[in-house]
């Protein structure tokens, strides 16, 4: 049931009510029949801190997410990304980060501020991350808890030893990390003091990624003033680090984004079939049953947490993994173009090209959808589980959302120093046919497909409507506009507004 999350939200005040929890209806037995026997109404009980975090910590990390002052030029924030008003997301198949201007599909670089490339994969939606049954985080979960307590953080991340003690959650932890990336949030080498923090791999530690983003939050009083009212252990200005922004941030979004309010949910509580549409009833029958979804997306939210390989699409310029040169060969460019997934965490050839399962939560208002956001309608997602490998040798990166890229610059080594250069016009058109050159490659996309574990299926027009009914039905109705989350200011002085 949803709590009382925000009662009041004014631009002045920028505080948030008490998580309250709403009382629970009552529970009903599992009808005969039910598909969805077995699954529980979500409680505040599955949410960290019961569902109701500190006020004061939310409201902080309601700012701290929209304000541009963590990033390495000022200029993106969390919300550039990951935006109330579109899913949480930013509608684009692949994400155009640090140094481009515009919010969602409208955004694009320019000639003043060219980009480094895409962001490699999709950015992933925000709803339920605040769940305590999540153990990892990211497409490749290379942020999970640390089982064999290697790490003092309790965390085992690509910070290894350099991730600080401190963070309340696997999602704090998870929020230290888009603010070391280039591509992102950081810059590249040169531009900024972060930016070259990170280029240099020093993320913990005095004149690190976090120490230089704290320090900037500590120069700001309204910053203090509300870090102090926030955390106890926050007496002065210099008490202030960047695991206490990651911990509010978290709190912020594991409150923001939990969004249990859609038929689905109501169905669970009431176990009353009217809850459903008729289309989607027979979807949800697909769902557990027959079309073997549930296989992988399990439980409440939809998701085993685990990573299969499914012969998803790759488009764009991939995380420079393989040794497939056929690219460069081809371009002079010098970039592999494959994105192994998991198996870059776990190094085990058995996990190439596996992803982790998606929750598929408010999963109508996420596309485009996939690992690299391959596909731009539901439908299409759906038809693809039922024949992996033949969708993948007919995929066209044409249905994919990718604003053109007039100006970007690329990465030299001239003797010793780095450079960062646009790249020749006249090669321009060499540039970007790394967006589709994994698909166009026979080899590579042969390699995609021999990882596929996911059995083809059977299903007509019919039942596909119904299955897609049945998604539609997990969306809270009040996801689909959060632009009262948006605040009128935030105490950096910094534009708001992309």
């Amino acid at each position: 049931m949803w709590s009382l999350r925000f009662a009041a939200l004014g631009a002045a005040a920028m505080a948030l009510c008490g998580a309250a929890s709403a009382e629970l209806a009552p529970h009903h037995q599992n009808a005969p029949n039910d598909p969805a026997a077995g699954i529980e109404a979500l409680s505040d009980a599955d949410f960290l801190d019961e569902g109701a975090p500190s006020p004061a910590k939310v409201a902080l990390g309601q700012l701290l997410f929209f304000d541009k002052i963590l990033s390495g030029n000022r200029n993106i924030s969390c919300a550039t990304c990951h935006h109330p008003t579109l899913g949480s997301s930013d509608g684009l198949a692949l994400p155009l980060g640090e140094g481009a201007v515009g919010l969602g599909p409208e955004r694009r670089a320019t000639a003043e501020a060219p980009l480094l490339g895409r962001v490699p994969r999709n950015s992933q939606a925000l709803y339920f991350l605040g769940a305590k049954e999540y153990r990892s985080f990211f497409h490749d979960g290379r942020v999970e808890v640390d089982r064999h307590k290697n790490w003092p953080s309790g965390f085992w991340t690509p910070a290894r030893e350099q991730l600080p003690v401190g963070l309340d959650s696997l999602l704090a932890a998870q929020a230290m990390f888009p603010v070391t990336s280039p591509e992102e949030m950081a810059g590249h080498k040169g531009e900024n003091p972060v930016a070259t923090a990170a280029a240099q791999d020093r993320l913990g530690g005095t004149e690190g990624v976090w120490d230089l983003l704290a320090r900037r939050l500590r120069a700001i009083p309204e910053y203090v003033a509300r870090f102090r009212l926030a955390f106890p252990d926050v007496e002065a200005a210099e008490d202030i680090t960047f695991v206490h922004a990651a911990n509010a941030i978290a709190a912020f979004e594991a409150t923001a984004f939990r969004a249990d309010g859609s038929p689905f949910d109501r169905y669970l509580e009431s176990r009353d079939p009217t809850a459903l549409g008729a289309a989607a009833r027979r979807g949800m029958a697909l769902f557990y049953g027959a079309a073997g979804c549930s296989g992988c997306h399990s439980g409440a939210l939809q998701s085993d947490h685990r990573f299969h390989a499914i012969a998803m699409p790759q488009i764009g310029p991939g995380k420079n993994d393989g040794w497939d040169r056929s690219y460069w060969r081809a371009t002079g460019f010098a970039d592999r173009l494959e994105d192994q997934g998991r198996q870059r965490v776990t190094a085990d050839p058995a996990d190439r090209y596996a992803f982790r399962t998606p929750s598929l939560r408010n999963v109508e208002l996420t596309g485009p959808w996939g690992h690299a956001g391959s596909y731009d309608s539901l439908e299409a997602v759906v038809r693809h589980h039922l024949e992996p490998l033949q969708a993948l040798a007919r995929y066209r990166i044409a249905s994919a959302t990718l604003p053109p890229l007039p100006h970007v610059i690329e990465t030299r080594a001239v003797g010793s120093q780095l450079v960062f250069r646009p790249v020749n016009p006249a090669k321009l058109e060499d540039y970007r046919r790394r967006d589709g050159w994994v698909q166009q490659s026979e080899t590579l996309r042969q390699a995609i497909a021999e990882a596929n574990v996911l059995e083809p299926g059977s299903l007509g027009q019919e039942d596909i409507d119904d299955l897609v009914a049945f998604l539609k039905a997990l969306t809270d109705p009040r996801s689909r506009d959060q632009s009262e989350l948006v605040p009128a200011r935030v105490p950096s002085g910094l534009p708001v507004k992309d």
